[in-house]
């Protein structure tokens, strides 16, 4: 019988020295440690810059949209910015979201409405009254500045941002009407702000804006 360690076997048959265990290790591929640029020029850099940017923002708004007023706002305006800047690399938002593995739903549907959630259901009973006298002046507003050819969406878009924070803080209007209203706000938002809407647009909207008008004062109506 042999007077061998079987310790001293084992490591013996791995080709150890008596000094310790020394397995023989792969060599390092130095190649695994270099940066890899996904650009080799300045506008390549630029445009995956602007990527990164718009997948940052989209993140962000994930997590704030439901509380965060005024971070909300940046947000939105940082996001048109941003999408005029890589407007023919996303055409679709979705499908950038896709690609990219992005899951944030809240914030693809804050951007399409262009108003933070704050703003766009926002109650205050107290002061009703003042609501009331704010959103007949925005209905009048608007529809005076569309029938005085007022087209472009940086002229209209803030007028209908506004209605539409007034009529959330009264919850008076009837869903279907407060929906057509959303839409429009919907629509702006893909635009430019140098686009115009053309005159079937201006007509529609006149027409939604007066059927909604009247149905708010109906609400109004009803509740006294």
């Amino acid at each position: 019988m042999s007077s061998t360690p079987a310790s001293f076997s084992y490591l013996t048959a791995y080709g150890t020295s008596k000094t310790g265990f020394s397995p023989s290790l792969p060599e390092h591929n130095s190649a695994l440690d270099e940066e890899v640029r996904l650009y080799t020029n300045n506008k390549d850099r630029e445009k995956y810059e602007n990527l990164a940017d718009v997948y940052a923002i989209i993140v962000t708004m994930e997590h704030l949209e439901k509380a965060y007023t005024p971070a909300c706002a940046k947000l939105i305006a940082q996001y048109k910015t941003a999408m005029n800047l890589v407007c023919d690399l996303i055409p679709d938002v979705e499908k950038f979201m896709k690609e990219y593995k992005l899951k944030c739903p809240a914030a693809v549907n804050r951007f399409k409405i262009g108003v933070p959630a704050t703003i766009e259901h926002s109650i205050d009973p107290i002061k009703s009254a003042k609501y009331v006298a704010e959103t007949v002046s925005h209905f009048i507003t608007l529809m005076d500045a569309l029938k005085l050819s007022m087209k472009a969406v940086d002229e209209i878009h803030p007028m209908l941002s506004d209605l539409m924070q007034s009529l959330n803080n009264m919850s008076s209007l009837p869903a279907e009407h407060e929906a057509k209203i959303r839409n429009w706000l919907i629509t702006l938002n893909s635009m430019r702000a140098s686009d115009e809407i053309n005159e079937e647009q201006v007509r529609q909207l006149l027409f939604d804006l007066e059927n909604a008008h009247n149905a708010f004062y109906r609400s109004l109506s009803d509740k006294s």
